[in-house]
């Protein structure tokens, strides 16, 4: 008996002695950490190879918890876009540590030239003339800058009223940021209990994002030499990353991430090289979303001279500076873990492609997005969502109505709001963008609910464009071919960048190599874009005989200076 009670006694601590190790084992990597994060503020930082930068405290997920705990149950799906705030009091919401910027300027020229090198010995992905062409632009014979000096891109919108704008300056209208539930408003301005969009302030005080919000109007998303995109693109680049969280919808794995200026983006990582082409038996709504489309889709939209596209710039990320330690998200963290080869990998919760086998690796741990700017917040400027009329099945055997109807484009015409304004044709502007691009997945698209029916259309999610260069969709062509329809404006613009002075693929590698990540799309894709231009006005010329000029090229040109109400079929 006494040997089996002490048979008892010695299971038992056996148990606590392993209970013990299993507590120390879980608290010896914080306690390291805080001891090493008090020895640099100490001792000056000297010897130090920490991963943060100097006067960053290093965070993980155990620092975050207390604050994480201390926000409401639903806090990822806050990370919608800032209410608009008086930032004239904000010293640093247009700027950026220079220290930062010069070390990313470092890291990315030295990856442009590395990337041209290669791109120079693979001549049959990237021709040689791309380093010429960066030094043409240089020395003034920019092809863009012609472009954008020709009469077409110069034409004038009409005078915009106040019910033309998105946002009017000297509004009377207030905003609450605290009844938002935004805490890190709580170290700006505590005096102000309230806010106007534009106020009494200097709108030139305010960021670049919240300037670029106010310049949105009834036809355009952004003026066309506006100086702001430029400078929003920069902002993208180099303004520090403070939290990151998961885009809640979705079939792929889509960050939201803030900046110290209170701007936001929606991050794309790359998920597959320059190079690869979506495998010819992959169905249109299983493919990729590829971040370089995100960029090139921006920059074609511009050069097309739509500007509906959102500014988005590529961006070099570090995944545990800039994603794992700020992030609050306890979902997407958890999903983080090292590879066999070393390399810092995460895979996050989405409908397809998150998971260990499909995981975002870096190298070790950087990685390639896109950083689309975020549009104003849905509180602030509502947008309606309309169902697109040529949308595609999403079904392995079944087929749409325009697939099988030819006459598919008279009904459509009958039904509000395409049956009277711009809205058809600007449908008819949106089938040539994803043509060129070779984009099958738009069956959505966005308006300003502001502006009723008399606006453009918005093109956002661009990820599947630009997956295969060597095929066509003429499908995508198919709402051109049926209605055959078009602004007069988009095609003179589709003419002049099929000339060789104006040749779109040149105009796009110029553009694009404007971006931090450039090369952006290898040549073959661009290559394809001129095939694709050609087969577009093929089409429109064969419409054009069919029915007659005056019939299918809708004069967008004349009247602008005349209000939205007398433009039933003007400009944009």
């Amino acid at each position: 008996m006494i040997l089996f009670r002490k048979f008892r006694v010695l299971i038992l601590m056996v148990f606590l002695v392993a209970c013990t190790m299993h507590i120390v084992i879980d608290l010896l990597p914080k306690l390291e950490k805080r001891a090493a994060g008090s020895s640099s503020s100490a001792g000056g930082g000297g010897g130090c190879s920490c991963a943060h930068t100097p006067g960053e405290e290093p965070r993980s997920w155990a620092k975050q918890r207390p604050r994480a705990a201390a926000a409401e149950p639903g806090w990822p799906n806050k990370h919608s876009l800032r209410l608009l705030q008086d930032f004239s009091n904000e010293p640093n919401s247009n700027l950026t540590s220079h220290s930062r910027e010069k070390v990313t300027e470092r890291a990315e020229s030295g990856k442009r030239v590395r990337q041209l090198q290669l791109g120079s010995e693979k001549r049959g992905l990237m021709r040689d003339p791309v380093r010429g062409q960066k030094q043409r632009a240089v020395h003034g014979s920019s092809r863009l800058k012609a472009l954008y000096e020709h009469p077409l891109y110069k034409t004038d919108l009409p005078h915009l009223s106040e019910d033309d704008s998105l946002f009017n300056l000297n509004s009377d209208v207030r905003f609450y940021p605290k009844a938002a539930g935004q805490q890190e408003w709580q170290h700006g301005n505590m005096e102000e209990e309230e806010y106007s969009p534009a106020g009494e302030a200097n709108a030139e005080t305010y960021p670049n994002w919240l300037r670029f919000h106010i310049g949105i109007n009834r036809y355009e998303l952004y003026p066309r030499h506006s100086h702001i995109i430029g400078a929003l693109l920069k902002d993208l680049v180099s303004q520090k990353i403070t939290s990151v969280a998961m885009k809640s919808g979705g079939t792929q794995l889509k960050l939201i991430m803030s900046f110290q200026n209170y701007g936001q983006a929606l991050f794309k990582p790359m998920k597959q090289t320059r190079e690869q082409e979506t495998p010819p038996d992959f169905f249109y709504f299983s493919d990729f979303e590829r971040h370089n489309a995100e960029i090139s889709a921006f920059h074609l939209d511009r050069i097309l001279d739509f500007r509906r596209v959102p500014p988005v710039a590529g961006r070099l990320v570090n995944m545990t500076r800039e994603i794992r330690d700020v992030t609050r998200d306890k979902k997407l963290w958890r999903t983080f873990f090292v590879s066999p080869a070393n390399n810092i990998c995460f895979y996050g919760e989405c409908s397809y492609y998150c998971s260990t086998e499909h995981a975002l690796c870096g190298k070790p741990d950087q990685i390639e997005g896109s950083l689309a700017a975020f549009l104003p917040d849905m509180a602030l400027a509502k947008r309606k969502t309309w169902r697109n009329p040529w949308r595609r099945s999403y079904h392995k055997r079944k087929k749409a109505g325009w697939e099988v109807d030819p006459d598919y484009c008279d009904e459509v015409k009958q039904t509000p709001p395409y049956d009277r304004g711009t809205r058809l044709l600007d449908i008819m502007d949106m089938t040539i963008f994803d043509f060129l691009m070779g984009n099958m997945d738009r069956h959505h698209y966005e308006t300003f609910e502001k502006f009723g029916n008399e606006t453009f259309i918005i093109h956002l999610d661009n990820g599947r464009g630009f997956g295969k260069h060597s095929h066509d969709e003429m499908s995508i062509l198919v709402p051109l071919t049926q209605c055959c329809r078009v602004k007069r404006s988009t095609y003179l613009r589709l003419q002049l960048l099929a000339k060789e002075e104006f040749k779109l693929s040149s105009l796009m590698e110029e553009s694009l190599l404007q971006d931090q990540l450039a090369p952006i799309l290898i040549w073959p894709h661009l290559e394809a874009m001129d095939r694709r231009l050609r087969l577009v006005l093929k089409v429109l010329a064969d419409c054009v005989e069919k029915e007659g000029f005056l019939s299918v090229v809708e004069n967008d040109l004349e009247g602008q200076h005349s209000s939205h109400h007398h433009q039933a079929h003007g400009g944009r």
